[in-house]
């Protein structure tokens, strides 16, 4: 049987969005058994909040978006996924802008503020959802499966045209040391000659080199952590987008998948009300 958590106390973590490339601090607060993971827009009159569930999931182009009302919060992925791994039950995330800091464009900065606050335990269980029968989304030749499975597990293929990267694959057993090691430190990947039309789009506003792997035609622009660091990167997205579901338990498997199919994936998971249990 495994209790619940939350941080142990606030800590502050302070850069820009990536989108956004807006200025801002997100402090992570202890919060009560059963609050699960919440935004709450400081910046905003009434500190108006969200809830971090695949049921408030209203945009998923490029990053994953977040919304009640007033509150709206997007790029919360990597965030996510450092909370899922690090097994956070329970945290107030105060927030002064739209989107989180993206730091280094992994998940790695955000697992060391959550050492840096320790964890505290709290006098109620953590609730899994354990997947009884397989789920799958499929658009095209894109899908994300979760077949049951006694932990939880991530195999990804990532398939892309360009000379460097072509077609890997991650097969990963997520625990928080696997996490630390092989996954949280995996970055954010773009490309050249899509810069111009994401920031037409008002996106990568605040990209640059020191918080993303970067791609020209036929070369990397940034020295890489891991020669698969897509997939990688591809694998931790899949770890914050399904957080939104709750803490699963089930084999994932993912082909060329991104965060549309990820938190499709997350809400058939709830609305097919498989067996949530403690421990």
């Amino acid at each position: 049987m495994q209790h619940q958590t939350t941080v142990g106390r606030a800590v502050t973590y302070t850069g820009i969005g990536l989108h956004s490339g807006r200025d801002v601090t997100i402090t992570l607060n202890p919060a009560p058994i059963d609050t699960g993971i919440i935004f709450a827009r400081v910046d905003l009159p009434g500190a108006p909040q969200v809830a971090a569930t695949a049921g408030n999931v209203t945009a998923a182009m490029r990053a994953t978006t977040l919304e009640t009302g007033l509150a709206k919060v997007f790029t919360v992925e990597h965030l996510l996924a450092a909370f899922a791994a690090m097994q956070v039950d329970n945290c107030r995330v105060a927030i002064d802008s739209v989107e989180p800091p993206v730091a280094d464009g992994s998940s790695l900065p955000f697992v060391e503020l959550i050492r840096q606050a320790g964890l505290a335990s709290q006098p109620a269980l953590r609730k899994f959802i354990r997947v009884n029968t397989a789920q799958l989304v499929r658009h095209e030749d894109r899908f994300i499966a979760i077949l049951p499975y006694d932990g939880f597990r991530i195999s990804f293929t990532s398939v892309n045209p360009h000379p460097l990267l072509g077609v890997q694959f991650g097969d990963y057993e997520i625990h928080p040391d696997a996490f630390i090691r092989d996954i949280a430190p995996a970055r954010t990947i773009g490309f050249m000659h899509e810069v111009e039309a994401l920031k037409a789009q008002g996106l990568a506003l605040g990209g640059s080199l020191e918080n993303a792997v970067v791609y020209d035609d036929k070369t990397v622009l940034t020295p890489l952590r891991f020669a698969d660091e897509l997939v990688r990167h591809k694998i931790l997205d899949v770890i914050g987008d399904l957080a939104l579901a709750g803490c699963l338990r089930g084999h994932v498997v993912a082909v060329k998948s991104g965060h549309a199919l990820n938190t499709a994936l997350a809400q058939k998971i709830l609305a097919s009300q498989q067996a949530t249990v403690n421990g």
